[in-house]
């Protein structure tokens, strides 16, 4: 019988520039171990204050479209109260409650249930800190 509840934590590295990094493929590969053709729940988690978590089609600019509009948002400036890091870094901080570090998405057959266009990503400002960890958990 398998367990009615699995984990793992994906090691990420980010680099030195914000990014959007497609999770999606991991979270197949995961769900190909722990859901075994069962229906669920994924929960994606990112234990970092300057990360989140986004559902969103990547490869035809909305990944660089959602970096653009966080600027906008969140311009890397000293108007931030948080003041360690590089400039602006205060803005960082402020992310999560934009993009939660948190998704939660059903399985279905063991399969990832999304949209045609939609994939799960990290996305990540911090130029601080490029290694990132991301747990996948999946409740049965």
């Amino acid at each position: 019988m398998s367990e009615p509840f699995t984990t793992r934590i994906l090691n990420v590295t980010t680099g030195t520039d914000e990014t959007v990094a497609d999770l999606t493929h991991d979270c197949e590969q995961f769900l190909q171990q722990a859901a075994r053709g069962r229906d669920g729940l994924l929960n994606v988690f990112v234990p970092h204050a300057t990360a989140g978590i986004a559902i969103l089609e990547t490869g035809a600019g909305s990944d660089s479209d959602l970096l653009a509009a966080l600027h906008t948002l969140l311009p890397a400036d000293d108007r931030w109260q948080h003041r360690h890091g590089t400039p602006g870094h205060g803005r960082d901080h402020v992310l999560p409650a934009l993009v939660p570090p948190h998704a939660t998405l059903p399985v279905i057959g063991g399969r990832l249930e999304l949209g045609t266009w939609q994939s799960v990503c990290l996305v990540d400002t911090n130029k601080d800190n490029p290694d990132r960890r991301v747990r996948l958990s999946f409740l049965s």
